[in-house]
């Protein structure tokens, strides 16, 4: 596969998509919290770790100003279902590399399913866990690193990597028709609102985000650092 260089949240033109980590988690500390003890509880080292996950959600923004046209989207996960996930082959990485190629060293889950719910991709993973991991709690593997931060409480998100490009229309960069999916990488904080891991399907709802409200809080938290800077300098050179 061709190289491409990783496009920043508000760069334009072709390059790899990788819906990189927002710094942000929901403001429901209660649910999450909530969630996050039932995760830790529900965990058997016995069995497989298998989750279910919000993948994503076409004509919908995200949080680096990016929409996935519904038509793109669609054609893309058709084609991973019947060149990944039908052959056992969706494999996908713990944090988002630098490249377009998913290296096996990293890979930490595979993904099993995929179903539309609307606007919504979900989908469901397993944890590529050791048997070192399972009888012992040995951590060797990427897929042993993904379940012990679970087990420790950790909330894990989930984010999409894919080459394309990206132009811009309005106040957001749409995706483009050349665009590939590569897969779903797990991460810390993802851009598309509700994208995190759970035990149970309806949990989704627990997890759902308000993006629009989000950015006008950032404003409302930015506008009064502005002013407070002002007060500052205005009692400075008043003195």
């Amino acid at each position: 596969m061709q190289n491409f260089k990783i496009l920043g949240p508000k760069d334009i033109g072709k390059g790899i998509l990788i819906e990189m980590d927002a710094g942000y988690l929901s403001p429901n500390e209660y649910n999450n919290m909530s969630i996050i003890k039932e995760s830790k509880n529900m965990l058997d080292y016995s069995k497989p770790f298998e989750f279910y996950a919000v993948l994503q959600k076409y004509n919908t923004p995200n949080r680096n100003g990016r929409i996935y046209p519904e038509k793109i989207l669609k054609r893309e996960v058709e084609n991973y279902k019947k060149n990944y996930i039908a052959k056992g082959t969706a494999l996908s990485e713990l944090n988002h590399p630098e490249s377009s190629l998913i290296d096996l060293d990293r890979v930490s889950h595979i993904i099993t399913e995929m179903w539309w719910d609307g606007h919504i991709l979900l989908g469901k993973l397993k944890l590529l866990t050791s048997p070192g991991f399972h009888e012992r709690g040995v951590v060797s593997t990427k897929g042993d690193q993904a379940a012990n931060l679970l087990r420790q409480g950790v909330t894990l998100g989930i984010s999409s990597r894919g080459v394309g490009s990206l132009v811009k229309k309005g106040e957001q960069n749409e995706v483009q028709d050349d665009f590939e999916l590569i897969c779903f990488d797990l991460v810390s904080s993802p851009s598309t609102p509700g994208a995190y891991l759970f035990q149970d399907v309806e949990d989704r709802h627990k997890f759902e985000e308000n993006l629009k409200e989000e950015q006008e809080q950032k404003a409302e938290r930015s506008a009064s650092k502005s002013i407070d800077l002002m007060k500052k300098l205005n009692d400075y050179l008043s003195k």
